[in-house]
């Protein structure tokens, strides 16, 4: 079996973390969407929500499952036995940084990094960008899926 890993904060899903999804799921037979646990960093929704949204957004792909971890990327690959990490990049800026790690990742373990450039259409797409914007009354409709969006207005009216 083909397993691939798309891992990523989700904070929230975009539309591009979702056009990555999908097209890795078209080339590998089970593709494990992995939310990073990151205590030290302050997120807007809780792990269990990113896991949540995920789930629903994805649900049109069977071969798609959604998981979290924590620690080492390469670690949770070993112990799911996952050969391939799969990437999006959306500048040659994200390549620079996204390189060094899949070369890292590849000397620790054999673990080999795909990258798939963005739709360019989501070249542009950051979810922190999207809640900065969102933030400040701007229109994100395009950038979410709908009920994303919905989650992310109600939980940005509850800061306020």
């Amino acid at each position: 079996m083909r397993r691939a890993v798309c891992p990523g904060s989700y904070d929230p899903v975009t539309n591009g973390h979702l056009d990555i999804i999908g097209r890795a799921a078209g080339l590998f037979d089970e593709v494990v969407v992995a939310v990073l646990v990151n205590k030290s960093k302050k997120s807007l929704f809780t792990v269990d929500e990113r896991l949540e949204m995920l789930r629903e957004v994805t649900s049109h792909w069977p071969n798609v499952r959604i998981d979290s971890w924590h620690g080492l990327l390469v670690d949770y690959c070993r112990e799911h036995h996952i050969g391939a990490i799969v990437k999006g990049l959306r500048a040659v800026s994200d390549f620079d940084y996204e390189l060094q790690m899949a070369q890292m990742n590849q000397r620790l373990s054999g673990v080999e990094t795909l990258f798939m450039s963005t739709n360019p259409l989501y070249s542009f797409l950051a979810s922190s960008l999207v809640k900065e914007v969102a933030t400040y009354g701007g229109d994100v409709s395009n950038l979410l899926p709908p009920k994303i969006e919905q989650r992310l207005l109600e939980r940005l009216s509850e800061q306020s």
